[in-house]
């Protein structure tokens, strides 16, 4: 970056580079986004994704279950207050790494970012987030490696169609004894029987504004 320019006129901000971009080209192609505040990305929002290829891990519906009842149960801002986003890494039934934020795109990247700073692998990792499984967030999950993204919310059409194209395991409404599987069905190991699950007890907090 060579410098920094704003034009209180036109509420600009210009930015100057070294290098050659190509903005130009990434305004032609606008994205509306269903972000928590709605937005919008310029640009391909598949760029980078044609090499993905995802490992082919097993996914025990066991381990499904176990952290469906750990995740719920810890103490959190999501279940004290609501209207805030939960991401955690996890490995089997054994939760890594919470974090949260207002925005779920948000703590997906704290969990990025602390995966990088502390070299962890994604490749046997499982991404659970409390907010909906959108185009946004199975992309960031594909781009970091990870095979596997859970919520306990919803997802939109966009979302499943593109964890479908990359390969990706995406599993909804994951609460209790049940869970949808969108995608990626092949990785999952059925060693657990639902009837054996208690049924999910009700959450001590309110349920999030975004979900």
């Amino acid at each position: 970056m060579t410098g920094v320019d704003y034009d209180e006129d036109l509420e600009t901000v210009v930015v100057r580079t070294d290098g050659q971009t190509t903005y130009e080209d990434k305004l032609k192609k606008k994205t509306r986004t269903s972000g928590c505040a709605v937005g919008t990305v310029f640009g391909d929002m598949m760029e980078g994704l044609e090499g993905v290829q995802l490992p082919k891990v097993q996914v025990k519906t066991s381990d499904l279950y176990a952290l469906a009842s750990r995740i719920n149960q810890t103490p959190s801002l999501y279940l004290e207050a609501g209207a805030i986003h939960g991401t955690v890494l996890c490995q089997g039934a054994r939760p890594l790494v919470y974090m949260e934020d207002v925005g779920r795109h948000n703590a997906v990247d704290k969990i990025a970012g602390w995966m990088f700073s502390e070299a962890v692998s994604a490749d046997d990792k499982l991404l659970y987030t409390t907010g909906r499984l959108t185009s946004e967030m199975v992309i960031k999950t594909a781009l970091m490696g990870i095979p596997v993204l859970a919520s306990r919310s919803g997802f939109t059409a966009w979302g499943v169609e593109i964890a479908q194209a990359v390969g990706l395991t995406l599993i909804g409404r994951m609460r209790g004894k049940r869970f949808m599987c969108l995608s990626g069905e092949d990785r999952l190991l059925r060693d657990a029987d639902p009837a054996a699950v208690p049924d999910e007890g009700r959450k001590t907090g309110r349920k999030g504004a975004n979900e």
